[in-house]
């Protein structure tokens, strides 16, 4: 106990060490004003990369490839070196795994018990990425711009392309749902929905975005970049990764649910 309460008054003292040399040595000065740093946040019209000498594209785009690769990588090696082995009285890897399957699967017949094989297939997809894809920016991953400047890879959907880019898909998947279970009615049910891809899209950029603008607020002066920064970020992203997941799955689910639930003609 005393060793703990010892280490604990190390770590304290040594932070507010730092923490008055950061005050007295104040800002080292930034290239770019606070306004500048949150728009590029928001735009990526001067933090751009080199994708492979072809072009240069938003960071973004290069966190979600990392993210796809990883995701990928990571279901090939579960599926060949993990799955075989399962027991039946389960370890503890098998038992997160086999309750996240349990979660989605769970989601997706509540919300359409007629059909519900793929859209389990596909929630727990876009579950995986949006929750692995907004814990990415805590791994601080760095890359350097067109322009020699170090930055940080952000979460892909942080990125209003990739906000759009996910909202359609989702959409689209809503309408083949419709389509399956109601033929061309099932087209007109999903099209009455017209500003779903546009919400869900903006949902997602908009609740990622404002943490990464909050931590780049609190990362821009220096004297708050001790111990604050951790918090705030850890907390957001956290909070980020579980609410949007559950947001856009359970969206999902209801709506492909709606349009794909088989009309039956009344009998007269």
């Amino acid at each position: 106990m005393k060793q703990h309460k010892k280490a604990l008054a190390v770590w304290i003292g040594a932070t507010l060490v730092l923490l008055a040399g950061a005050l007295l040595a104040g800002s080292p000065g930034r290239s770019e004003s606070v306004q500048e740093a949150m728009r590029d946040a928001v735009l990526h019209n001067v933090n751009q990369i080199d994708l492979l000498g072809l072009k240069a594209v938003n960071p973004g785009l290069i966190s979600a490839f990392l993210v796809t690769a990883a995701l990928l990588l990571a279901a090939a090696v579960i599926r060949v070196l993990v799955i075989p082995r399962f027991r039946y009285k389960p370890g503890k890897f098998q038992l997160v795994l086999e309750e996240a399957v349990s979660l989605f699967s769970g989601m997706a017949r509540e919300g359409s018990p007629h059909r519900c094989g793929f859209l389990g297939a596909y929630i727990f997809a876009a579950g995986a990425f949006i929750f692995v894809g907004t814990l990415f920016e805590l791994l601080g991953i760095q890359a350097i711009t067109v322009h020699g400047h170090p930055i940080t890879l952000p979460a892909p959907l942080s990125d209003v392309n990739a906000a759009i880019a996910m909202g359609t898909l989702s959409y689209l998947v809503i309408l083949s749902g419709g389509i399956a279970g109601n033929g061309v009615k099932g087209i007109g049910k999903t099209l009455k929905e017209f500003s779903l891809p546009i919400s869900m899209s903006f949902r997602l950029f908009g609740a990622l975005l404002s943490g990464l603008l909050v931590t780049e607020l609190v990362y821009y002066y220096i004297t708050l970049s001790f111990i604050l920064p951790v918090i705030v970020g850890v907390l957001f992203t956290l909070l980020h990764a579980l609410i949007q997941t559950y947001v856009l799955t359970m969206l999902v689910s209801m709506y492909y649910g709606e349009v794909s639930e088989p009309s039956h003609k009344k009998k007269h």
